[in-house]
């Protein structure tokens, strides 16, 4: 009993109205409460009214970007790029007309014709060309615009395929040494070999399409992606390291929010467990490293917060967070104690 009311005292906590946004997501997550509740209604209404979302929305210039203007991929983290892929994460209403504007500038400018989305930090209104396309923002962008309900825009299904394309070699796509570089998540910024952290990103975007609207090529990505992050441990995370290096990125093991294109042990559990893995004996040891990283009230922290990068600091670095607890019990069901 006493682990029980451990984490219903946890629950009660990102509950709490101070932090709306993640009282919104944790009523669903957690409670399996539906968008329509009134309660879900209510948190997500006074998130779009609260920091960090009113702050991230009151800096958009009236076209629909951030800083400057074209397909935003920098300054980190304060271009168009980032705050989509932020406002998604933080549960901004798809409703909301800054939103919907964001959305659209970015498809407008970051779609290329290869079908995948590119990263260019250039302030001019101009799609980047094919051989800026990598699975780590690919992934990130197709996540933010489908949980945006964007899953029948053109550009989307094309960014999708793409990814199913260059995951599985089938020939459709071209590699281009300066983004992705050939099949199964190879890419020229990890030396050519496959890069766990794009797979991550790309297979998260991939999940959220409604098992009903993916292509048999998608299915067969999906399968591929989710047997190369199971053929590690990820809370080794020895994945296949470029430029000669052979040990695992820091990164890997500070658990943070929001997050970029940086991946961390949590997110490998939360794109597996989206997608029915979660009970994979292959991630025992991962799930008990996450608990293992609990602080002695119970809660974990926030090692990766972006702090003084992002429009507005969205936790405190180094503090007990409540979005990396929310992201933890979401996929710790039941193990905790």
């Amino acid at each position: 009993m006493a682990a029980v009311q451990k984490v219903d005292d946890l629950v009660t906590w990102l509950l709490e109205p101070d932090q709306p946004a993640v009282r919104a997501a944790a009523l669903q997550r957690l409670l399996g409460r539906p968008p329509q509740d009134p309660e879900v209604v209510q948190a997500r209404a006074a998130a779009m009214r609260t920091d960090p979302i009113a702050a991230i929305l009151a800096a958009q210039q009236p076209d629909g970007w951030w800083t400057k203007p074209g397909p935003g991929y920098s300054p980190k983290y304060r271009g168009t790029v980032w705050q989509v892929i932020f406002l998604d994460q933080l549960g901004a209403d798809p409703a909301d007309e800054r939103v919907r504007r964001a959305c659209a500038y970015l498809l407008d400018h970051t779609a290329t014709s290869a079908g995948g989305f590119g990263i260019s930090g250039a302030a001019r209104q101009k799609a980047p060309p094919p051989s800026s396309i990598a699975h780590c923002l690919n992934g990130n962008l197709l996540r933010a615009f489908l949980g945006f309900g964007l899953g029948e825009d053109g550009r989307v299904r094309a960014a999708a395929e793409w990814a199913a394309s260059t995951i599985l070699g089938d020939g459709r796509a071209r590699f281009h040494a300066t983004g992705t570089s050939g099949p199964l998540f190879s890419c020229g910024a990890n030396d050519k070999q496959p890069c766990a952290w794009g797979a991550v990103k790309e297979l998260r975007g991939l999940a959220r399409i409604p098992p009903e609207h993916r292509s048999a090529s998608v299915e067969r990505a999906i399968e591929q992606a989710v047997a190369f992050l199971l053929s590690r441990d990820p809370a080794v995370a020895d994945y296949p390291m470029g430029w000669g290096n052979t040990t695992p990125s820091r990164s890997w093991f500070r658990l943070g929010f929001p997050s970029g294109y940086v991946t961390d042990v949590l997110q490998v559990l939360e794109v597996l467990t989206e997608l029915g893995h979660g009970g994979d004996e292959r991630l025992d040891h991962a799930r008990s490293w996450l608990l293992d990283q609990r602080d002695a009230s119970g809660r974990w922290t926030n090692r990766y917060a972006y702090t003084g990068k992002t429009e507005v600091d969205i936790e405190p670095q180094g503090r007990a967070s409540k979005w990396v607890t929310l992201r933890a019990l979401s996929v710790l069901a039941g193990e905790w104690g």
